[in-house]
């Protein structure tokens, strides 16, 4: 991410996720009644301009797929998640948090959610917060980070993150954009948590591994993201991603198939994620 400015890729990612709220049919995948107005009038334009939302037009299959995916890894997390409150685990620490709104919609009294990013971005979802009628829930801490030059465990420790506690980490939309040392060094932390804490993250498979016309998809949606200056750097293969997570005793590791048939199937629109690219996965120690 460029040092001076938020996240584009948290602009894109927010979008779909509002657009999903306005234009996809009935039941929600994700059912985010701040995914819109957290946007407030500043995007209301560029919302309006996403793919998919005029029937007379017709769809564009890879946009449509990839807004499939990002409400599925949100919903995704979030369900986990519920697994982790009900184990009592009072910490959610969303790393890379963006435009997220769980804290906004907390339904758990006892869960305190961190968010972590970038200053940059953290500075942009409060003006946009200030533009609009929704308030900082109390039970939310911002955690600003700037990963090349400071420490996750200090900047998360400053904010009153307890370290001896279990807690849940979500790493949505992140790791294709780390280097690897960087990847290593998150999980290493996620890892020595105490027994009970979780992590849901979303990764992406190799070019290499894809066939030929997802590789176009994939080259498509990378020349996006380099121009907007968060190029993509880390990909796995599920073996691969599985041999990095060794410290975590469970593993559940899902492609489309697996994620139409949870959050899909038999639903009224032509929502649903195509192709083999993009991955969830949840971990628990």
């Amino acid at each position: 991410m460029q040092a001076a400015s938020p996240s584009r890729t948290a602009l894109r990612v927010a979008l779909r996720r509002a657009a999903h709220q306005l234009f996809d049919a009935r039941p929600l995948v994700l059912d985010d009644p701040i995914a819109v107005p957290i946007l407030g009038p500043t995007y209301a334009e560029e919302l309006h301009r996403t793919p998919g939302r005029n029937p007379n037009t017709k769809d564009r299959p890879f946009s449509i797929s990839l807004r499939a995916f990002l409400v599925a890894r949100s919903r995704y997390a979030e369900d986990t998640l519920t697994t982790a409150a009900a184990n009592e685990v009072t910490q959610y620490v969303l790393l890379g948090a963006g435009l997220d709104t769980f804290a906004h919609r907390n339904p758990f009294p006892h869960l305190r959610v961190f968010e972590v990013d970038h200053p940059a971005t953290q500075q942009w979802k409060r003006e946009l917060l200030h533009t609009t009628t929704l308030t900082t829930p109390a039970n939310l801490t911002y955690t600003p980070v700037d990963f090349e030059r400071e420490s996750l465990p200090e900047r998360l420790q400053a904010t009153g993150f307890d370290a001896s506690s279990p807690a849940f980490f979500a790493w949505l939309g992140v790791v294709p954009y780390l280097t690897l040392p960087a990847f290593r060094s998150t999980i290493r932390f996620i890892s020595e948590r105490p027994g009970g804490s979780g992590l849901v993250l979303d990764y992406g498979q190799p070019r290499s591994a894809l066939p030929f016309f997802e590789q176009l998809a994939h080259d498509s949606l990378a020349s996006r993201v380099q121009q907007a200056g968060e190029p993509f750097q880390l990909f796995f293969t599920p073996p691969e991603i599985a041999s990095e997570l060794s410290a975590f005793r469970t593993l559940e590791d899902l492609g489309s198939d697996e994620i139409n048939a949870r959050y899909f199937k038999d639903r009224a629109d032509s929502l649903k994620v195509l192709g083999s690219a993009g991955r969830l996965l949840s971990a628990w120690l």
